[in-house]
């Protein structure tokens, strides 16, 4: 079967989040998707199949991390989408069966791809004690980001601050489910960008992110409630670096990037 390596949330090769995509007739067993998965040992490693005609999804898609599956993964969904557009095992918008319910993703004519994902439900929570030391820096306001995002957000004084971090990341394992956001505004919009963040996933076995898709779910309501706007552009300040333009739509988060195939393969194992 084919495997394929693209790098989401850019236009470049070797930067924004490089996932893994493999196209199924069905299912296998799931420790076979995961030991997949940690042999790619990028954050993440998509697995779809198609679905029969007339139901609620066209393709029903799974995620995992080198060393678990996730509910929900943005880079990774548009990885797929851009792998079945560009092959032809698809056209047009393609609706995803995934554990955090249907996601869509629809083609642009410029070849990006805009994803459909539910917002998340942010919630302001006391900043835990230690989570600062752990963090490298002294958050201004803490906010949950609900069971399918299942981070800790964290907002910092400012875009400097976030790029500067240095975090003890198995300490930080103690905050969350997945990991810790941090983000801060822009120092200057005139670079394109309206906030700055950077992802910590220790508990699912990624340090940094390079780029997340369902981060944003849980910055696109955040930055729109602090800056007034709907429409928004979002810098993850990771070594590879990517932007996500996010669009909030009430109970629904527009998330546009593009994609870039790298490397497609045959994957031998059985």
């Amino acid at each position: 079967m084919r495997i394929r390596i693209v790098d989401a949330f850019t236009e470049r090769a070797f930067s924004g989040n490089p996932a893994g995509v493999v196209l199924l007739d069905s299912f296998p067993g799931d420790a076979w998707m995961q030991s997949v998965a940690m042999e790619v040992n990028h954050a993440e490693t998509a697995f779809a199949h198609p679905l029969p005609e007339g139901g609620d999804a066209d393709w029903a898609l799974r995620w995992f991390t080198p060393v678990t599956e996730v509910a929900m993964c943005g880079h990774a969904t548009l990885a797929t989408a851009h792998v079945l557009h560009t092959t032809g095992a698809h056209t047009g918008p393609v609706r995803f069966a995934g554990r955090s319910g249907v996601l869509f993703a629809t083609p642009g004519g410029d070849g990006s791809v805009t994803l459909d994902f539910p917002t998340a439900p942010l919630t302001r929570v006391d900043v835990p004690d230690g989570v600062a030391c752990a963090l490298g820096a002294e958050p201004v306001a803490g906010f949950d980001t609900g069971p399918n995002v299942g981070d800790l957000l964290l907002e910092l004084a400012d875009e400097k601050t976030v790029l500067g971090l240095s975090p003890d990341h198995k300490a930080l394992a103690a905050y969350s489910t997945r990991g810790i956001i941090a983000t801060a505004r822009a120092a200057d919009p005139a670079k394109g960008y309206d906030y700055v963040s950077r992802c910590f996933f220790p508990n699912v076995g990624i340090d940094e992110d390079p780029v997340t898709g369902s981060a944003h779910t849980a910055l696109a309501p955040h930055w729109t409630g602090r800056l007034g706007r709907d429409d928004l552009t979002g810098l993850q300040a990771s070594r590879r670096t990517g932007l996500v333009r996010t669009s909030l739509r009430g109970d629904r988060t527009l998330l546009t990037g593009r994609a870039v195939t790298v490397i497609d393969g045959e994957l031998l194992t059985p």
